[in-house]
C-alpha cells in the first residue's frame, strides 16, 4: 500500500515571540498565568495567529484487539474491547461523560475489533484486520496493514478538521494494548521492559511478570529487524496505535493542535514524531498516567503534562479533561483587556 507520510513544517518561533509580546500588554503581571501562557503561546504559533481558536474539539477514540493477549498478559477477556465499543456508542462510558462535560464531539472508530463488523450508524468502521497478531510469535501487522491504519487516522483527522474542529484529542480502547505500548516504548527509548511496563488494567504480580516476559521475548524476536519507525509500528504496534499516529501526522500538517491522552496515545504520538520530527511541535500532553512507560515517553518527547490526576483509564478521558484548560488559556489571551485599553498602569513608578 502506498501511503505518503505527510510533510510537517516546524512551528515558527517568531510566532511564540509575538504571542509573548501580546501577553506583556495584558492586565496581569508577566507570567502570572503560568502554564496557561505557555500553552496559548504555542497554539498561536501552531495556528500562526494572535487570534487562536480551539473551538469544536473532537475526541477520536480508536478501538482494536491484540494477539498478544494469547500470552495471558491481561486479566480481562478480549471480548471486553467489543463490549466497551458498544458502551461508547450507547453513551455509557467515562469518555462519553467527560467529552460532554468538555463540550467536545466524540467519534468512535473500529480499527480491528475481533468478531464480525458491528452494524451501527454511530460507528466509523475502518477495520483493517480483526485484531493484530501475537508479537511474541510474529509481526503484529504487515507494512501494508500498518499503512492502511495510518491512512485511516489521517482521513479521520482531516475530516474532523474540514468540518471545523480546531483541536483534536486522541484516545483508544483495546484489551492488551498497555503490553503493546510498553514494547514500543522500550524499542523507541532503549529502556528495559521492567522500567516501562506497569500493571495496566489491574494485573496482579503474576500477570505483570507475564507482561514483562512477553515484551522481552517480542523485543528479542523483532529488534534485529527494526530499521525504521514503520518497521517498529508494524512489528510491535497495534491498529489503533497506527491510526492515532496518523491523526498526529495529519493534524500537524494542517496546523491543528493535538491533545494526547495517556500511555497508549503517547506511544502513537512518539512513533509519529520518529516518522516526522516536527510533529512534536503540535502535541500537548493532556495528563500523566501512573503507567511507568508514560513518564519515559513524555521525557523522550520533552513534553510536560497539563494535568496530574492519577488516571489510567485510557479512552481519551485524561486528555478530554484538559480541553477546558486550553479553552481558558485561549479565552484569556483573546479577551483580557490591555493595560492601555483598561487605563491600568503597566508598571510601578520608580521610587
Amino acid at each position: 500500500m502506498n501511503v505518503s507520510i505527510p510533510a510537517v513544517q516546524p512551528v515558527d518561533a517568531l510566532w511564540i515571540e509575538r504571542a509573548e509580546q501580546h501577553q506583556r500588554t495584558l492586565t496581569k503581571p508577566p507570567g502570572s498565568l503560568g502554564r496557561l501562557e505557555e500553552i496559548v503561546n504555542r497554539i498561536c504559533a501552531i495556528q500562526e495567529t494572535l487570534q487562536p481558536c480551539v473551538d469544536n474539539p473532537t475526541v477520536l477514540v480508536f478501538a482494536a484487539d491484540h494477539g498478544v493477549c494469547e500470552e495471558g498478559v491481561n486479566p480481562y477477556p478480549q471480548s471486553v474491547t467489543r463490549q466497551m465499543l458498544a458502551n461508547f456508542l450507547a453513551g455509557g462510558a467515562a469518555i462519553n461523560a467527560v467529552s460532554k462535560a468538555a463540550g467536545a464531539k466524540l467519534l468512535v472508530v473500529d480499527m480491528g475489533v475481533i468478531g464480525e463488523p458491528m452494524d451501527d450508524p454511530r460507528l466509523i468502521s475502518r477495520r483493517v484486520v480483526a485484531g493484530s497478531r501475537n508479537i511474541c510469535r510474529e509481526p503484529a501487522m504487515s507494512h501494508d496493514e500498518a499503512l492502511e491504519a495510518i491512512a485511516a487516522g489521517i482521513d479521520c483527522a482531516e475530516q474532523a478538521i474540514s468540518t471545523g474542529s480546531k483541536l483534536l484529542v486522541i484516545g483508544e480502547m483495546g484489551i492488551g494494548n498497555t503490553t503493546i505500548a510498553s514494547a514500543v516504548c522500550a524499542a523507541l527509548t532503549g529502556a528495559e521492559p521492567s522500567a516501562v511496563c506497569g500493571r495496566g488494567t489491574g494485573s496482579d504480580d503474576a500477570g505483570l511478570q507475564r507482561k514483562r516476559d512477553a515484551i522481552a521475548r517480542a523485543l528479542t524476536l523483532h529488534g534485529p529487524h527494526v530499521d525504521s519507525p514503520l518497521d517498529l509500528l508494524a512489528r510491535l504496534g497495534g491498529l489503533e496505535i497506527a491510526a492515532m499516529c496518523g491523526v498526529c501526522l495529519a493534524a500537524a500538517r494542517n496546523r491543528c493542535p493535538v491533545l494526547m491522552d495517556g500511555f497508549i496515545s503517547t506511544t502513537a504520538a512518539a512513533i509519529a514524531v520518529h516518522m516526522s520530527p516536527h510533529v512534536s511541535d503540535y502535541l500537548f500532553a493532556g495528563h500523566e498516567s501512573p503507567e511507568p512507560g508514560h513518564r519515559v515517553l513524555l521525557d523522550h518527547l520533552a513534553l510536560r503534562p497539563i494535568l496530574q490526576l492519577d488516571m489510567r483509564l485510557g479512552e481519551g478521558t485524561g486528555a478530554a479533561l484538559a480541553i477546558p484548560i486550553l479553552k481558558a488559556a485561549v479565552e484569556a489571551f483573546r479577551s483580557m483587556a490591555t493595560f492601555a485599553s483598561a487605563g491600568v498602569s503597566s508598571a510601578k513608578p520608580e521610587a
